[in-house]
């Protein structure tokens, strides 16, 4: 049985392979792609919605707890790239 994880994006239940891992380093928000690095992570869909809701409701900061402002270029260029292949 595979491990089920919550979007911090839109809240639903889903399967850990389906679902990226986020974490905070040096006020900057990186895709896990491992799942190994150190840290509080954050999980949430591959989508430009999920993304949105998350930085809409704040949720990063929440799920990470981290109370400084947190960059998303590095996830925006990475969602980018997935939409885009």
């Amino acid at each position: 049985m595979e491990p089920v994880r919550t979007c911090i994006g839109c809240r639903s239940r889903a399967p850990r392979s389906s679902l990226m891992r986020v974490v905070a380093q040096e006020s900057e928000l990186v895709v896990d792609e491992t799942a190994t690095l150190p840290g509080r992570g954050a999980w949430l869909h591959p989508t430009a919605a999920c993304f949105q809701d998350a930085q809409r409701r704040h949720a990063f900061g929440r799920a990470l707890r981290v109370t400084r402002s947190l960059g998303a270029k590095q996830l925006e260029n990475r969602l980018n790239w997935l939409m885009d292949n």
